[in-house]
């Protein structure tokens, strides 16, 4: 019992550890991407753009370019009865420092009303806040709760944590504070990795509001390390915005999680090329919050380096060395003498001043690749006959030269080929790629097989020339090239390498025509033949048959002859002669269907004589029935 519940505790926490990773951060480069964003929006032609295009700037403290006109655009656009327009014009008037704008002060003010919602309060708090106006804590609380009563969705209980920020900070905003959990609830989390809102809007909004409601009252917002960190992944998912005002809720969602004092996700980033080898053993990673800022001074370790397949580690708790960028630090991983493959690099980070808000410590990983250069060893081409497994001749090569003389091989040899592949260090080496490649000189056909190796990594490719011959070369006697190909991602020198020219002698062809025409040639056409039908029976047997049918009706006539049938009853109506005739003509139509029509052919008929004999069938009944009634 004690053993099954450490093991759900390791479980648990294991699962917990991979959503504690940030995926991504918003790099130097993916911030130069924004800023561009930002400067795109000129020349300015929206009042909402122009304020997230110069707050945007503002935030990466990026000089606004030519504010005088930036600030008589605001002046311009600016509808002082209209709060939002007044929102956007005064925060960003205040972002540009030497540029005012006049607003009526009575017309903010009273957007303070219990019938407000609660963007339009938003927009009037802060616009009240940036200029240095007063306003009635009073009044806004009761707005705020009158504004919550009649929206409380993730929008309007974000603004409401704005609002709340921006009271003074003698004011009970307890209730207003727990509205952080009640949002969070309402997010949809995706892959164990993202936690989003319906917009992007929403989610920056909400950090924003968060962190700063939380760092006016001192107190940690009620949300989990988990949820912070799949809040600022699913932020993070959309910094390749192209648009302002996204980029703008990226930035501040980003910065929002990078600079509070309760949840600062830190994220383990490779930096540069992820391949090492003896010449550039070095492995750097950067340790930063999601904004690349440094986090403090840290001390950095690989806790593991194992195969990324699985497998024994290769070293353990060696410690990265710190450089000149204060979030950067490099490891020499060629000293552990890792052999050339992909490793997983498991990191930790611990802080030299404790720091309880960085989240995810311990919890960095990293792919590298250990790269070599290989070099062919031993490598033999044999012409063997097959008859008497006698080796007519072998030659050695060494890389990269190629055989002087030809080889000659006839459909009675195979050729052979032997070779060991190895790494700088001398060690013997396995790639994913050692092909071996025949090229007739004169036509350019192309013919690549695989090498395989065995359990000694001696790799070995053998062509039995009169089986090739017939499946890959069409009986073409010729001269061809010998190449090898081998390539792999953790070699640094892949090659193609010529090793001779082989004479390949297959059996003479029945076939006259040029190599490639049998394949290509033309084919007969294909004629698709119906079964053919049975013959019919002999005249003698199917009148005999047919005379057969007609007994029953003989018979029929007879009886009602005998017994008396009431034909005085008949009716010369077109009802009573239309549904006879119907009848008789069905009849008839089988009669044709038997003799010469196909089944498709009949149901089209017996469609028309079918609705034909229904009507007057219909309208023979209806006067039989009229005649019943006047009796």
């Amino acid at each position: 019992m004690e053993r099954g519940a450490i093991l759900l505790v390791f479980l648990l926490c294991t699962v917990l550890g991979q959503a504690l990773s940030p995926i991504t951060i918003l790099s130097l480069d993916d911030q130069a991407k924004i800023k561009a964003v930002f400067a795109s929006a000129r020349p300015f032609t929206d009042l909402a753009e122009a304020h997230y295009s110069i707050l945007g700037l503002k935030l990466f403290s990026v000089p606004i370019p030519n504010p005088q006109e930036a600030c008589t655009f605001l002046k311009a656009k600016l509808d002082p009865s209209n709060v939002e327009s007044v929102y956007h014009a005064t925060t960003a008037a205040k972002a540009l420092e030497n540029c005012k704008v006049t607003v009526n002060e009575q017309s903010i003010s009273s957007a303070i009303n219990d019938s407000v919602d609660m963007a339009t309060l938003f927009y009037a708090v802060s616009a009240l806040t940036t200029l240095g106006l007063k306003f009635s804590s009073t009044d806004v609380l009761k707005s705020l709760d009158s504004a919550l009563k009649k929206d409380d969705g993730v929008t309007s209980s974000s603004y409401a944590l704005h609002i709340a920020a921006l009271l003074p900070a003698e004011t009970n905003m307890d209730k207003y504070f727990d509205l952080v959990e009640d949002i969070v609830a309402q997010a949809d989390e995706v892959d164990e990795k993202y936690l989003q809102f319906d917009t992007l809007f929403q989610s920056g909004l909400f950090l924003d509001g968060a962190y700063k409601l939380a760092a006016k009252i001192n107190k940690k917002p009620l949300i989990t390390e988990d949820q912070a960190v799949m809040l600022g992944n699913f932020v993070l998912s959309r910094k390749s915005t192209q648009t302002v005002a996204n980029a703008y809720s990226v930035v501040i969602g980003a910065r929002a999680l990078a600079s509070n004092k309760f949840h600062v996700p830190v994220s383990f980033t490779r930096v540069g090329t992820m391949a090492v080898s003896t010449d550039a053993p070095n492995v750097k990673v950067q340790v930063s919050n999601l904004m690349a800022g440094s986090v403090g001074k840290l001390t950095v370790e690989a806790t593991s380096i194992s195969p990324k397949d699985g497998g024994k580690a290769v070293a353990k708790d060696l410690v990265f060395d710190g450089t000149k960028q204060p979030t950067e630090y490099q490891l020499n991983l060629m000293e552990s003498k890792p052999a050339p493959a992909f490793y997983a690099v498991a990191l930790k980070a611990t802080p030299t001043s404790p720091n309880p808000a960085l989240i995810g410590l311990s919890e960095g990983t990293m792919l590298v690749k250990v790269t070599t250069e290989v070099t062919v060893d031993n490598m033999e081409i044999s012409v063997i006959d097959k008859d008497q497994s006698i080796t007519a001749k072998t030659v050695k090569v060494v890389h990269p030269r190629k055989v002087d003389k030809g080889l000659e091989a006839d459909h009675h040899q195979s050729v052979v080929l032997k070779f060991n592949l190895k790494d700088k260090a001398g060690q013997p080496l396995s790639v994913h790629q050692a092909f071996v490649r025949l090229s007739n000189i004169k036509t350019k056909q192309e013919v690549i097989f695989t090498a395989d190796s065995d359990a000694s990594m001696m790799y070995k490719f053998s062509l039995d020339v009169a089986e090739s011959g017939r499946e890959y070369f069409n009986q073409q006697s010729d001269k061809y090239t010998l190449d090898l190909i081998i390539g792999d991602a953790i070699i640094m020198n892949p090659f193609s390498w010529n090793l001779a020219d082989v004479t390949l002698k297959f059996p003479e062809q029945e076939d006259t025509k040029p190599a490639g025409q049998a394949r290509y040639a033309e084919l007969p056409e294909i004629k698709h033949m119906f079964r053919v039908p049975e013959k019919r029976p002999p005249t003698a047997v199917s009148t005999t048959f047919t005379v057969l049918c007609l007994v029953p009706l003989l018979i029929l006539i007879i009886l009602w002859l005998k017994l008396g049938a009431n034909v005085k009853g008949f009716t010369f109506s077109i009802g009573a002669i239309g549904f006879h005739l119907g009848l008789g003509a069905i009849l008839g139509l089988f009669y044709c269907y038997w003799v010469y029509l196909n089944m498709f052919q009949t149901l089209q008929y017996l469609g028309l004589l079918g609705i034909f004999t229904f009507l007057t069938g219909n309208r023979l009944l209806s006067s039989i029935a009229q005649k019943k009634r006047e009796k």
